[in-house]
């Protein structure tokens, strides 16, 4: 069976094409899409074939996918403008006849009042209505989201953010690497949609705690304001669009939008999700490896 990733250059990409190593698929049934395909010039030299894939040229889509048998839809990175990219790249798979589509999607979107949800909302309906083969991930937040609130955090020893009280049930990007390994590899998946997310929520508080002990100093949560988050952002030099953004994507998480804990990941990864402060030493250590 023949395996295409796309994103392959981005970091979920390279774990995912790790994690199907690890479970014994040969590098000759691997192909990396990358749209950058330098960032992806390290698999040449593990017997990985990469193709150019860019989601905005259908062309480069149809072109990946000749002779593949399952694929890996990883979420553009531009939110508010990732639909019309997903859809071309499921065009393309109903097209080529994939036998399996992977989407990764984000926790509850068909029902979350999130900023990031919509994209990932229509593209679960879409996907559906095209009668491809699917599988969808909804991975809830990655652990690694937090490491520049760490690394701000070494020099100030404070995590500020506008959430309150609210928990989130992260895991670390190579778990959810490795899940979407399992389905890609594993038969009896098609048709499930997979609510994803650490063994446990996590406050800010337990966040700063875990922070604490990676850095090996005192760190504290302070709570802020919606204005006072805001006020920060546009300080720091960032426009009104995405001070706004972010503000909101805040919001949502005081909500409570990424609170849900789920047994699922580690049911299909076969053990306990990554604890957050383990995640997080490690995206500290490789931060600094790569500063």
């Amino acid at each position: 069976m023949t395996i295409l990733v796309t994103a392959a250059g981005g970091q979920l990409g390279h774990l995912v094409i790790d994690a199907l190593l690890d479970r014994g698929v040969a590098p000759g049934d691997i192909v990396a899409g990358a749209r950058t395909t330098s960032k992806v010039a390290d698999l040449v030299d593990r017997g990985i074939r990469v193709v150019p894939l860019d989601y905005n040229a259908p062309e480069s889509v149809a072109a990946a996918l000749e002779g593949v048998d399952a694929l890996l839809l990883i979420s553009g990175s531009e939110p508010g403008r990732r639909y019309e990219g997903h859809v071309n790249v499921i065009d393309a798979a109903k097209a080529a006849g994939t036998a399996k589509v992977v989407y990764t999607s984000l926790a509850h979107a068909d029902s979350v009042d999130f900023v990031l949800a919509p994209d990932h909302k229509a593209t679960e309906e879409y996907l559906a209505a095209s009668g491809v083969p699917a599988v969808v991930l909804r991975n809830n937040w990655y652990t690694e989201n937090y490491t520049p609130d760490v690394l701000r955090a070494a020099e100030s020893g404070a995590i500020a953010a506008s959430v309150g009280d609210a928990t989130v049930a992260a895991a670390s990007r190579a778990d959810y690497a490795e899940a979407a390994a399992v389905v890609l590899t594993d038969d009896g998946h098609l048709g499930r949609t997979y609510e994803l997310s650490g063994d446990t929520a996590v406050s800010y508080a337990d966040l700063a705690a875990a922070a604490a002990e990676v850095l090996g100093r005192e760190v504290a949560y302070v709570p802020v304001s919606r204005e006072q988050l805001e006020a920060a952002l546009a300080e720091a030099g960032l426009d009104a669009g995405t001070v706004g953004f972010v503000a909101e994507m805040e919001a949502g998480i005081a909500r409570g939008v990424l609170a849900g804990a789920d047994p699922t990941l580690a049911r299909l990864l076969g053990r306990p999700t990554t604890p957050v402060g383990e995640g997080l030493r490690a995206a500290v250590e490789a931060s600094r490896v790569n500063a």
